[in-house]
Parts: structure tokens; sequence; C-alpha cells
């Protein structure tokens, strides 16, 4: 494990251009093997849980030329297995979910283990993946293994979701565009990665209605053929580098900052003082020289930021926010209403110096523009806030170190070095 040593205090300037979405790159991935046809991914990103997955299709036949200084993946699945003998298919890593409608077109017949996915911000459940694929005509038996077949195809029908789930939504827009006839789910996910891949289906013949919307149609085609698509940028690394311009009193100018996916999160940004303006497709925020949560009219209530399925406030961007809240003088409440763990994260915080009251697993209260102080602390097993942490050690003068940092790298390329040349004095230490 790797460990990151900032020495903060450092006014972060500069101009930069944000990698590619991690979040769209794993699904587009597997929705690669829809088709036997070449397919080209542009501003494809370098990360850990990336390489695992393309590691994964290589192995089982994927022809792939990833040029990693170009952030081009060329791949062709003409040659993939035709089956995985008595092992089955190890469900690993939390993105195996995803290949598996995939796999189903492919093999007719799919063997899995039984693993129960998860991470530090709680049980990450399999049931609605099955559901999916039970729904749209798949048989699904359980013995040592559970057994999906599929050896008829897929029948579209119509599903209401308990909940809006990004992977199940992207699972059913996969398993949808080849089955017969119409399908339809309600209370869909509607995240931009969830729209990339079905930007990504739709530029391969795929016939998809209402994406960015709670309501996705899908009617069936016959077969999907090769495209070229560019990923879109990582609306969370567009925030953090947004933030830290605003934290450390600079002006970080992000290039593709996609603004028709931002008004939501930069009216949370004013919140605490922080306007972001544009000139064309680049954000930058003004520059303060002191952050301020802004109060609300209603004087009896605290600022607050409630996070929850798109197109809320997404919630793996609250800890980002947190982090500036820290910064900012005046009281802000935070609630994630999606994970039971978003939370458990906060004592590493404190370490800094930060005000922070956990009022329950879902909500904590913020009392920030305190003094803070160089610390060292253990990164938690959770990208954005390993992130915030970083966030909040960039601003304070001295030198602190976040221990166990790698499961940054598995969200942002390069993060450390673009870091740099902005202005930041951090470095790893293996």
């Amino acid at each position: 494990m790797s460990n990151l040593i900032v020495k903060g205090g450092n006014r972060l300037d500069g101009e930069i251009t944000p990698a590619g979405n991690k979040n769209s790159a794993l699904p587009i991935l597997c929705a690669t093997l829809l088709t036997e046809e070449p397919v080209t991914i542009k501003n494809f990103p370098e990360l850990t849980d990336v390489g695992k997955l393309i590691d994964l299709m290589v192995e089982l036949g994927s022809k792939i030329d990833w040029d990693k200084d170009k952030q081009e993946v060329k791949i062709d699945n003409s040659g993939f297995c035709k089956s995985f003998g008595d092992s089955g298919f190890p469900l690993g890593m939390r993105g195996a979910l995803l290949i598996l409608p995939p796999l189903l077109y492919r093999h007719k017949v799919l063997e899995i283990k039984q693993e129960i996915g998860g991470c530090a911000l709680g049980i990450r459940e399999i049931d609605p993946h099955l559901e999916i694929l039970s729904a749209l005509g798949a048989t699904i038996k359980l013995k040592d293994a559970i057994i999906i077949e599929a050896k008829n195809g897929l029948t579209g029908n119509k599903l209401w979701q308990d909940y809006m789930s990004v992977t199940t939504t992207e699972n059913f827009a996969m398993a949808a565009c080849l089955a017969k006839g119409t399908s339809v789910m309600v209370n869909a996910a509607s995240e931009p990665h969830v729209q990339d891949l079905c930007n990504f289906l739709v530029s391969m013949g795929a016939k998809i209605k209402g994406i960015g919307s709670s309501t996705i149609t899908v009617e069936g085609v016959e077969r999907l053929h090769g495209t070229e698509f560019t990923i879109s940028s990582d609306h969370h690394e567009i925030t953090t580098l947004l933030a830290l311009g605003a934290m450390t009193g600079g002006m970080v100018k992000v290039h593709n900052a996609i603004p028709q996916h931002f008004q939501l999160i930069n009216k949370t940004f004013a919140k605490f003082g922080v306007n972001i303006k544009y000139e064309k497709d680049i954000a930058y925020s003004e520059t303060n020289e002191k952050l301020k949560v802004v109060e609300p009219f209603t004087k009896n209530l605290l600022q607050k930021v409630e996070a929850a399925p798109w197109p809320y406030f997404p919630a793996d961007l609250l800890p980002l926010m947190m982090a500036l809240a820290v910064k900012a003088e005046g009281n802000s409440m935070f609630w994630n209403k999606l994970y039971e763990g978003g939370f458990f994260w906060i004592p590493e915080m404190i370490k800094f110096g930060a005000h922070i009251v956990m009022c329950d697993p879902h909500r904590v209260i913020i009392f920030g523009g305190k003094e803070l102080s160089p610390a060292t602390v253990e990164a938690p097993n959770i990208i954005r806030a390993t992130v915030a942490l970083l966030m909040v050690a960039l601003t304070i003068k001295g030198e602190s170190t976040i221990k166990n940092a790698d499961s940054i790298k598995r969200a942002h390329p390069n993060f450390v070095e673009n870091l740099q040349k902005l202005g930041a004095d951090i470095k790893w230490q293996e």
C-alpha cells in the first residue's frame, strides 16, 4: 500500500483537462462484448479497476490494443471464449456484475460463483441484477452456483425498480438492446455515466429512448455493430479540481467541464461562497479571500446538502463538498441518503482539527472555518473520502501523511502528477 506525503499551504493555479469517467469506462468495456466488430474508445482512463477488467477480457480471448498515451483503446472480441468450462465465472470484482448480460448473450448459459459484493460504503447486492435478467426471460437456478440460462435469447418486458440503481440500469440497457421486442424500465438511474453507456449502445445501433430520464425504453435489435466513441469527462474529478482552486485561494481552469451536468453541483458550490463560471466548456471558480457558508433565509435551519441518486446531488461528491465545508466559515449539514457506511471515515478528518458531529449513520453537521493542523490519517477504502482527506491536507501548512491512499488510483489517473503541475507539494511514498 502507498502513502501520500502532503506539504500543504500552496495556492493551486493553472489549467487542466480531467480524465475520462471511470464509471463510464467499466460498463462500456463490458458492452463491447455485445458485438463481434471492432470498437474504438477514446478518452479512456488508465485506472487499476479498468486494467483488471481488460486483463480478464484478454485472458478470455479478447484482442485489446490500449494506447495509454493517446488514452485510446481498440477492442476486437471476435475471438472471445465460448465457455468457462467447469470452473464457472467468478464475481471477484464489483465491475464483473456488468459483464453478466453480454456473457449471457454470448454463452446462453452462464454459471457464476456466489460471492457477496461490497465495500466500505456497504453491501452491494446481486439480486436486482438477477431480477432484471429473469424479467427479460432468463431462467435462474440456484445450486452450488447460480446458473442463468437464456438459450432462446431474451424477451422485452416492463420493469419498475425498487430504487434507482446505476449498475442495475446499465445491465438492463445492455440486456434489453438485443432482446426481442420492447423493454421499459421505470425508476431507472440517469447519472452521467449511465447516459454515456446508453449513448455508446446507440452508437452501436441500439434503439434507446429516455436517456437521462427516470424511464428508459429500449426497442430490441437483431445485432449491434462496431463503433468509435469518446467517454465524457469525469464529473467527480472536475468537482475536485474546482473545489481545490477555491480552497487554496487559487484559480484552476478545468477544460472539457461538461457544463450541462453541473447546474445543481454549481448551486451547491454557491452555498459555500464559491461562484463557478464558464468560458465555453472551461470552468473555473472566482478567487475567494475567504470561504463562507451562505445562511438560508429560514434562519432556524442549517445550510444543507442532500445526496441521493441523480439528478439529486451525487452521493459520491458529498465528501468533496464536506472538505470544502471544513474550510468555509459557518455551519452546514450533510445528508447521505444512500450508504449506511458513508460517514464512518469522519474520525480521520477530525484528526486535522475539523469540528464534525455525526448525528446518525446518514447525517453529519460540520462547524467550518476552524483552525486546522497537519496530521497523519488513515485513508478508508472509499475513493472520494480519500480524496477529501487529501483536499483538506493540501490547505494546511506543514506536512501531513495519508496512509494507504491507493484507492485514488482506482478513479483518477495521474492525479498526483496533475496536482503537482498546479503547484501542490505532494508525492507518493511506497
